[in-house]
Protein backbone atom coordinates (compact mmCIF):
# COMPACT_ATOMS: atom_id res chain seq x y z
CA UNK A 1 0.00 0.00 0.00
CA UNK A 2 1.04 3.04 -0.79
CA UNK A 3 1.34 5.30 2.81
CA UNK A 4 0.85 8.61 1.00
CA UNK A 5 -2.05 7.31 -0.65
CA UNK A 6 -3.59 7.06 2.88
CA UNK A 7 -5.15 10.18 4.22
CA UNK A 8 -8.77 11.61 3.74
CA UNK A 9 -8.42 14.53 1.85
CA UNK A 10 -9.91 13.23 -1.59
CA UNK A 11 -9.30 9.56 -1.08
CA UNK A 12 -12.08 8.52 -3.71
CA UNK A 13 -10.77 10.74 -6.60
CA UNK A 14 -7.24 9.11 -5.66
CA UNK A 15 -8.63 5.87 -5.55
CA UNK A 16 -10.12 6.72 -9.21
CA UNK A 17 -7.29 8.00 -10.48
CA UNK A 18 -5.29 4.67 -9.67
CA UNK A 19 -7.75 2.07 -10.39
CA UNK A 20 -7.65 3.49 -13.78
CA UNK A 21 -3.87 3.43 -14.14
CA UNK A 22 -4.91 -0.31 -13.21
CA UNK A 23 -3.13 -0.16 -9.72
CA UNK A 24 -6.21 -2.28 -8.01
CA UNK A 25 -4.50 -4.30 -5.44
CA UNK A 26 -1.57 -4.20 -2.86
CA UNK A 27 1.52 -3.04 -4.60
CA UNK A 28 5.20 -1.67 -4.14
CA UNK A 29 3.44 1.77 -5.36
CA UNK A 30 0.57 3.23 -6.21
CA UNK A 31 -2.29 1.49 -4.48
CA UNK A 32 -4.34 3.21 -2.14
CA UNK A 33 -6.18 0.34 -0.16
CA UNK A 34 -9.41 -0.51 1.06
CA UNK A 35 -9.97 2.69 2.73
CA UNK A 36 -8.02 5.67 3.88
CA UNK A 37 -6.21 5.35 7.10
CA UNK A 38 -6.11 1.48 6.91
CA UNK A 39 -1.87 1.44 7.23
CA UNK A 40 -0.75 1.71 10.88
CA UNK A 41 2.01 3.85 9.76
CA UNK A 42 -0.61 5.88 8.49
CA UNK A 43 -2.44 6.19 11.30
CA UNK A 44 0.22 6.90 13.49
CA UNK A 45 1.23 9.98 11.18
CA UNK A 46 -2.43 11.31 11.46
CA UNK A 47 -2.74 10.59 15.26
CA UNK A 48 0.53 12.51 15.66
CA UNK A 49 -0.29 15.56 13.87
CA UNK A 50 -3.44 15.97 15.38
CA UNK A 51 -2.39 15.70 18.83
CA UNK A 52 0.61 18.79 18.05
CA UNK A 53 0.14 22.04 16.35
CA UNK A 54 2.49 21.93 13.83
CA UNK A 55 2.78 25.84 11.87
CA UNK A 56 3.11 23.42 8.80
CA UNK A 57 4.20 20.34 7.79
CA UNK A 58 7.13 19.03 5.05
CA UNK A 59 6.46 15.61 3.80
CA UNK A 60 9.84 14.53 1.53
CA UNK A 61 9.77 11.94 -1.19
CA UNK A 62 12.41 11.03 -3.56
CA UNK A 63 11.58 11.78 -7.17
CA UNK A 64 12.17 15.53 -9.03
CA UNK A 65 14.09 18.15 -7.37
CA UNK A 66 10.21 19.78 -6.94
CA UNK A 67 8.26 21.10 -4.44
CA UNK A 68 4.63 21.20 -4.36
CA UNK A 69 2.79 23.73 -1.90
CA UNK A 70 -0.73 23.60 -2.57
CA UNK A 71 -3.95 21.01 -2.45
CA UNK A 72 -6.35 22.00 -4.86
CA UNK A 73 -7.86 25.08 -4.22
CA UNK A 74 -6.83 25.08 -0.52
CA UNK A 75 -4.33 27.89 -0.38
CA UNK A 76 -3.20 28.73 2.45
CA UNK A 77 -1.65 31.97 4.23
CA UNK A 78 2.32 32.58 3.56
CA UNK A 79 2.47 29.06 1.76
CA UNK A 80 3.16 30.50 -1.81
CA UNK A 81 5.88 32.94 -0.39
CA UNK A 82 7.24 30.10 2.40
CA UNK A 83 7.49 27.82 -0.67
CA UNK A 84 9.64 30.29 -2.50
CA UNK A 85 12.16 30.55 0.18
CA UNK A 86 12.26 26.83 0.02
CA UNK A 87 12.71 26.77 -3.57
CA UNK A 88 15.63 29.52 -3.56
CA UNK A 89 17.53 27.96 -1.03
CA UNK A 90 17.73 24.26 -1.98
CA UNK A 91 17.56 25.32 -5.97
CA UNK A 92 14.24 23.49 -6.55
CA UNK A 93 11.73 24.01 -8.73
CA UNK A 94 8.55 25.26 -7.08
CA UNK A 95 5.30 23.61 -8.88
CA UNK A 96 1.68 22.99 -8.74
CA UNK A 97 0.94 19.35 -7.69
CA UNK A 98 0.26 18.20 -11.07
CA UNK A 99 -4.17 16.64 -11.00
CA UNK A 100 -3.25 13.02 -10.87
CA UNK A 101 -0.85 13.34 -7.56
CA UNK A 102 -3.17 15.91 -6.06
CA UNK A 103 -5.50 13.45 -3.52
CA UNK A 104 -4.80 11.42 -0.24
CA UNK A 105 -1.19 12.74 0.47
CA UNK A 106 -0.05 13.68 4.05
CA UNK A 107 0.18 17.26 2.96
CA UNK A 108 -2.69 17.18 1.13
CA UNK A 109 -4.73 16.24 4.05
CA UNK A 110 -2.90 19.06 6.44
CA UNK A 111 -3.67 21.67 4.29
CA UNK A 112 -7.63 20.46 4.07
CA UNK A 113 -7.57 19.96 7.94
CA UNK A 114 -5.70 22.97 9.16
CA UNK A 115 -5.53 25.56 6.09
CA UNK A 116 -1.93 25.91 7.48
CA UNK A 117 1.41 25.55 4.79
CA UNK A 118 2.08 21.91 3.52
CA UNK A 119 5.15 20.81 1.37
CA UNK A 120 5.88 18.17 -0.68
CA UNK A 121 9.15 17.99 -1.54
CA UNK A 122 10.38 15.39 -3.96
CA UNK A 123 14.72 15.11 -3.89
CA UNK A 124 16.67 13.46 -6.11
CA UNK A 125 16.90 12.25 -9.56
CA UNK A 126 16.60 8.55 -10.85
CA UNK A 127 14.69 5.75 -10.48
CA UNK A 128 13.46 4.75 -7.30
CA UNK A 129 15.60 3.50 -4.95
CA UNK A 130 17.62 6.21 -5.06
CA UNK A 131 21.25 5.19 -5.15
CA UNK A 132 22.76 6.41 -1.40
CA UNK A 133 25.70 7.87 -3.58
CA UNK A 134 22.96 11.29 -3.81
CA UNK A 135 22.50 11.63 -0.16
CA UNK A 136 25.75 14.48 0.53
CA UNK A 137 23.55 16.43 -2.40
CA UNK A 138 19.97 15.87 -1.46
CA UNK A 139 21.27 17.03 2.30
CA UNK A 140 23.02 19.88 1.00
CA UNK A 141 19.93 21.06 -1.16
CA UNK A 142 17.40 20.36 1.62
CA UNK A 143 19.17 21.46 4.10
CA UNK A 144 18.12 24.99 4.08
CA UNK A 145 14.45 24.18 3.60
CA UNK A 146 14.77 21.86 7.14
CA UNK A 147 16.14 25.43 8.92
CA UNK A 148 13.99 27.86 6.81
CA UNK A 149 10.74 25.04 7.82
CA UNK A 150 11.62 26.13 12.03
CA UNK A 151 12.16 30.05 11.68
CA UNK A 152 9.34 30.70 8.83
Amino acid sequence: MDLNLQFPAGWNQAREIKYEQGFTSPAPRDYVGSSPLIAPEAISVYNFTRMRNFRLVLAFHTQGEVIYWQFQNYLPPASYYIGERFAASSGYSLEETPYNSSFAGFKDWFIQAYNRPGFTIEVGLGENPLPISQFSEIYNNIIGILVLGLVL
